[in-house]
């Protein structure tokens, strides 16, 4: 299996390069970075202070009053500790992982992220170019600001897609998108069915969040007080929901795709929807949003052969149950019948051995991600795979895992994990798809 393989004990490529000791040693733009940005905590205070309040607030918050779900994810992720053992040979350690039939370096990727663009322009394009650099996965989002179509092509190796429902015709256009994804190259579809009505987010009503932008005298003053975004702005142009743009043509503004997008991408992903999207589809598809043992097992019935367990980044349902402490839950319907991933507050390598020890193949991340691009711009995608990849490896050295296959046997205290009762099996598995 391919993957990084490094010392254990490097500290990263900028490191490595030094010429002294200590660990904050190089003069590299990358080690500069490396200095400055270390932790995802830093990364988003340079966001918060670059970009406007609505636009900060949008990838921030999550639904509900104070975005209380934002916070449980990141209490529940700190809650669970790994034992580590020690006496292991980990000058050599391993990240790659083989997931639908295909490598990968790390067992982390880019989370789909709609309207990326409000944070910064671009981001979508940044981040895949950043990750097929990497060869890592990069799942782009129904309402991404760049179309499938280049997405593909900047990403070839990694890319796979992420759908939302409009249930109109039929679902003439959910069907559409999927045999443009298919045409695209995309290696695996997500079918993301935690999205049944759009939720009430408080910040962004306060902040009369709309695209194109409303220029009443509060946005004006935080743009005015974000010069640099704005200048991107003026450069590249508002967020476009440039999937769309075919539907409605050429010419279409930004006004008339963010209305479209509005009107008609209302989910509608039934059970009955998804089995047909299973007979269109010919490569890997992976359920983006199960929580409870028996949507899971309704999926592997259909044919899923994978499952994403989040709750949406905590932008969905104030109660909903941390993404972390359903997981085990998820792992232990699945048996072995499909692929598991996590989703949800995942931060940093340490956040990514805890998923694998908890039963994970591999993690995709979100806001970790787009932090970067928020704080950094066109190096912000490499600033954070480069972050991903020394964090997993050296935290794997530290609990004596030298593989993810390895950490995934490591021994975890999970206080708050979800009981579940055993869910009877629902149908003899399908034959797995390959990821083409």
């Amino acid at each position: 299996m391919s993957g990084h393989t490094g010392t254990a004990n490097s500290g990263g490529t900028a490191a490595r390069a030094a010429q002294g000791w200590g660990i904050g040693q190089g003069e590299t733009e990358a080690a500069r970075l490396r200095r400055r940005f270390p932790t995802y905590r830093a990364l988003q205070q340079r966001t918060r202070r670059r970009v406007p309040r609505f636009a900060y607030d949008f990838v921030a918050g999550g639904v509900g009053d104070g975005a209380p779900n934002v916070a449980h994810n990141r209490a529940a992720m700190d809650a669970v500790r790994i034992v580590p053992r020690y006496g292991m040979d980990v000058s050599r350690v391993e990240t790659g992982v083989r997931l639908f039939g295909r490598d990968y370096a790390m067992p982390v990727g880019v989370a789909p992220m709609g309207n990326t663009g409000l944070l910064w322009p671009r981001a979508d394009a940044i981040l895949a170019a950043a990750a097929q650099k990497a060869r890592i996965p990069y799942v782009s989002s129904t309402v991404a600001n760049v179309s499938i179509e280049d997405l593909g092509r900047i990403a070839p190796d990694v890319f796979w897609f992420q759908l939302y429902g409009l249930p109109a015709e039929d679902h003439r256009l959910s069907f559409d998108l999927v045999a443009r994804a298919e045409r695209a190259g995309a290696h695996a579809l997500l079918l993301t069915v935690d999205v049944p009505v759009r939720q009430k987010r408080v910040h962004d009503i306060a902040n009369g969040l709309s695209v194109p932008f409303r220029l009443r005298p509060r946005t004006l003053l935080d743009i005015a007080a974000s010069p640099r975004w704005a200048i991107e702005v003026l450069r590249h142009g508002q967020p476009r929901f440039e999937n769309f743009r075919k539907y409605l043509g050429e010419g279409a503004g930004t006004g008339e795709l963010a209305a479209f997008v509005y009107n008609n991408m209302t989910s509608g992903l039934t059970w009955e929807v998804m089995a047909r999207i299973r007979d269109a589809w010919p490569r890997a598809l992976i359920l983006k949003g199960p929580m409870h043992p028996e949507d899971a097992e309704r999926a592997i019935a259909l044919g899923f052969d994978g499952l994403l367990v989040t709750n949406h980044g905590g932008r969905q349902l104030d109660a909903a149950p941390a993404s972390i402490d359903v997981l085990p839950a998820i792992v232990a319907q699945a048996r072995g019948r499909a692929t598991v991933l996590l989703d949800g507050s995942v931060r940093s390598g340490l956040d990514v051995a805890r998923a694998l020890a908890l039963g994970a193949a591999a993690t995709l991340a979100g806001r970790a991600f787009l932090w970067s691009v928020g704080a950094l711009g066109e190096a912000g995608g490499d600033h954070a795979t480069a972050s991903f990849r020394e964090e997993i490896s050296t935290v794997f050295a530290q609990i004596g895992a030298r593989s993810a296959e390895e950490a995934g046997r490591a021994t975890v205290l999970h206080p708050n994990a979800v009981p579940f009762a055993p869910v009877p099996s629902a149908a003899p598995r399908l034959e797995p798809v390959g990821a083409g």
